[in-house]
């Protein structure tokens, strides 16, 4: 495959292709995804971006709308994860505007899920109140479309309790964790989901309770040099008690070592680190590392 292949200069904003009717040649959708999470196996995200804009342009080329605006998802997402924010925000605000054509459809749940990946780009990048009210758009059409047992309901009230947390809203926050896991639960293999839940409700009880003092105990600034951390002793209890509940998660025999789990130990690794428990975020590392090298090794 040729690099000009999938470097074509397209303006992300440009629509005025999709205005026109045409023979529309469907992109694969299953195998695109299934690819993408290959390279995605192994830690290469700059072959998923190629692969992923190469799809795009086909799909543009072959008047195919529906399949550009699932890549679209898919980009902002990669680009979210490997920390490019103009690119990722490019793809947000062309994911936005095309869930606004009929094609798609502004109350549907295809543009619900566009919604909170535009909102978890803008969280990932300090802007979390320019999502929160996608993250609301998008939660009424879940709760009212979705069925039992959809796990993307659980992945909204987890995002948009990361956003809320950045915004000082703990209590809210902490009331969508518990809906996040309560939801979570009834779905089979949520194990990972519902470990990163746990550890992200320890973020929002410290956000919510630490103080920072100075050697007299009076508060202070983080810039302070006497500046230091106070967590009440119920919340660092229950904190521990988070920790321990998610790690078992992650050590569930049932849930499968692939790139996903890869990826997920990665994640969690920093939170063990920051709440003192440098081995068992070592060993996270580590599962990753191995997992990610066996991959490319086998691929």
């Amino acid at each position: 495959m040729d690099t000009s292949d999938y470097t074509d200069p397209i303006c992300p904003f440009d629509l005025s292709e999709w205005q026109k009717e045409a023979p529309v040649e469907s992109v694969p959708m299953d195998r695109i995804i299934a690819k993408e999470d290959e390279y995605l196996g192994k830690n290469d995200y700059a072959g998923a971006e190629r692969h992923l804009l190469y799809w795009l342009g086909d799909a543009k080329a072959g008047n195919d709308f529906r399949g550009a605006f699932q890549i679209e998802n898919e980009l902002m997402g990669l680009y979210r994860k490997s920390g490019k924010e103009k690119e990722a925000r490019a793809h947000a605000e062309t994911a936005l505007q095309m869930a606004r054509d009929p094609r798609i459809g502004a109350e549907s749940t295809g543009a619900a899920t566009a919604y909170i990946n535009a909102a978890t780009v803008y969280k990932t990048f300090d802007r979390a109140d320019e999502g929160i009210a996608l993250f609301e758009k998008a939660r009424k059409i879940y709760e009212r479309d979705l069925p039992a047992g959809d796990a993307r309901l659980g992945g909204l009230y987890n995002n948009m309790a990361l956003a809320l947390t950045d915004l000082g809203r703990t209590e809210e926050a902490l009331g969508l964790y518990e809906k996040a896991v309560a939801w979570m639960e009834k779905v089979p293999g949520s194990e990972l989901e519902i470990a990163i839940s746990y550890l992200n409700i320890c973020d929002s009880l410290m956000a919510r309770d630490a103080r920072v003092v100075n050697e007299a105990g009076e508060a202070t600034t983080e810039d302070d040099p006497e500046a230091c951390l106070v967590v009440p002793k119920e919340t660092d209890r229950e904190i521990d008690a988070y920790l321990d509940r998610a790690w078992a998660l992650l050590n569930e025999e049932s849930v499968p070592r692939n790139g996903y789990y890869a990826f997920v130990c990665g994640k969690c690794a920093p939170s063990y680190d920051y709440y003192g428990r440098e081995e068992q975020a070592a060993e996270l590392r580590k599962r990753s590392e191995e997992i990610y090298k066996e991959n490319r090794e086998s691929m």
